[in-house]
């Protein structure tokens, strides 16, 4: 399935259709939030709940890792 997204193109997964029952007020703030719909803010949702874990690791690499590029090459990837 091909989805065009405000000019991009992205390749999506095959979709599940799910019922999910959830309180109204938080979804109601989160449709605020996000201003979208219902079936978008929860995929929102869950792509933030996913990329929360990446981000989680990332940050324990926090001062391990040493990165050094000179001043030459600061200015010549402008």
């Amino acid at each position: 399935m091909l989805a065009v997204d405000m000019g991009r193109f992205e390749v999506m997964e095959a979709a599940r259709k799910i019922t999910v029952q959830v309180p109204a007020g938080p979804l109601e703030k989160a449709q605020r939030a996000s201003g979208a719909g219902i079936a978008e803010t929860v995929r929102t949702g869950l792509q933030l709940v996913a990329t929360s874990q990446v981000y989680a690791r990332l940050r324990q690499f926090r001062g391990k890792v040493r990165f050094f590029r000179g001043m030459a090459e600061l200015k010549a990837d402008r």
